[in-house]
């Protein structure tokens, strides 16, 4: 009895392993790019089972034929055959072409960078389509997306609508983390002061789970939103809905929204500040800090660019032999004789 009851039990777990992989989402996905990225990894697999099966079925056929108690046929001197030369290396080599082929043409049809040219596998994208843009940024530990196109803000809720491209221009406030959607497409990693870009389209409407893919700390595992595909008319009634919520995202908002917090509920917001996302991607949204594209013009210029240093600190001086004008930082910077930064007059030296 006891025996039966340990195999039933095992018969249960089975049984249950196999219909929990009834719809695993990666393979059974809602949205063309993700489709398309299953497919490569259903094809990469068989194809490499082509070797592993043979290998697994001949290794038990040897290890039965030529085991002790055998009267296998013992052949010292054998030492090479043409044949076996090349079927062992052959099928290898072809195998690995083949996935070289595959991986190298579906790296480029499926790089997250490159617009969309179909809306699935039986329709072609229209040359006039013009894709709904959402900015997303991974904040500790929740998800910001924002919709410039219609000027308003989320916090771990996106939504698109059915069979329109979207990108997505992702990018992060304090370490690097992941986006991952996976009925939409694959994961693409958030990383701040850099913007990484994801084009995708979802095919089916429907409640689809996104999550944080990378470790990104304590509140990491709670790090999820939903994703909402919606027909165009709920979709833009949803957009009402965001419109009507009454909460303005102003800078002095996201530097609250950006301090770490976990569990954080959907939030929804109705205008968002000029320009915000820009500050995000360029670390200076708080009041009077440089940006990045600021101080990478700075250092395209002669350089001399300090971080936290405040854009009135700039003079533009103009070289009379050439007439052209000439960024320069003239006060407001850190030297061996003034290491506070304490403001003082402009110069222009050596000019």
């Amino acid at each position: 009895m006891p025996a039966q009851k340990t195999l039933r039990t095992l018969a249960l777990i089975f049984v249950a392993a196999l219909m929990a992989g009834c719809d695993l989402v990666v393979l059974n996905p809602s949205g063309d790019v993700a489709a398309q990225q299953g497919r490569l990894v259903v094809i990469s697999t068989l194809l490499m089972l082509l070797i592993i099966v043979p290998v697994i079925i001949l290794t038990l056929v040897f290890a039965w034929r030529y085991r002790e108690s055998a009267k296998a046929e013992y052949r010292p001197d054998w030492d090479h055959s043409t044949q076996l030369e090349l079927l062992i290396w052959a099928a290898p080599l072809l195998i690995i072409i083949a996935l070289g082929a595959l991986t190298w043409i579906s790296t480029h049809v499926l790089d997250p960078y490159r617009p969309l040219s179909r809306i699935d596998e039986q329709r072609a994208l229209a040359a006039d389509t013009k894709p709904l843009v959402i900015e997303v940024v991974a904040l500790d530990w929740k998800w910001l997306f924002l919709y410039p196109e219609q000027g308003i803000a989320t916090v771990n809720e996106v939504a698109a609508p059915v069979d329109r491209p979207v990108q997505f221009r992702i990018t992060a406030t304090s370490v690097m983390n992941a986006f991952y959607v996976p009925a939409l497409a694959g994961m693409i990693y958030a990383m701040p002061g850099m913007e990484t870009k994801l084009h995708a389209v979802i095919n089916k409407p429907g409640i689809y789970d996104g999550f944080s893919a990378n470790y990104s700390g304590a509140g990491f595992s709670h790090m999820r939103f939903k994703f909402h595909g919606l027909n165009d008319a709920d979709f833009a009634q949803w957009v009402k809905t965001n419109q009507g919520a009454g909460q303005t995202l102003s800078r002095e908002a996201y530097l609250q929204l950006e301090r770490p917090s976990e569990r954080e509920p959907v939030r929804r917001y109705a205008t968002v500040a000029d320009g915000l996302y820009d500050a995000i991607l360029n670390r200076c949204v708080e009041a009077g800090k440089m940006c990045m594209h600021q101080m990478m013009a700075i250092d395209a210029n002669g350089g001399m660019g300090r971080v936290g240093l405040s854009p009135d600190a700039l003079t533009s001086v103009q070289r009379g032999d050439r007439g052209v004008w000439i960024p320069t930082l003239a006060n407001g910077m850190c030297t061996p004789d003034n290491p506070t930064g304490e403001r003082r007059s402009a110069t222009t030296n050596n000019l």
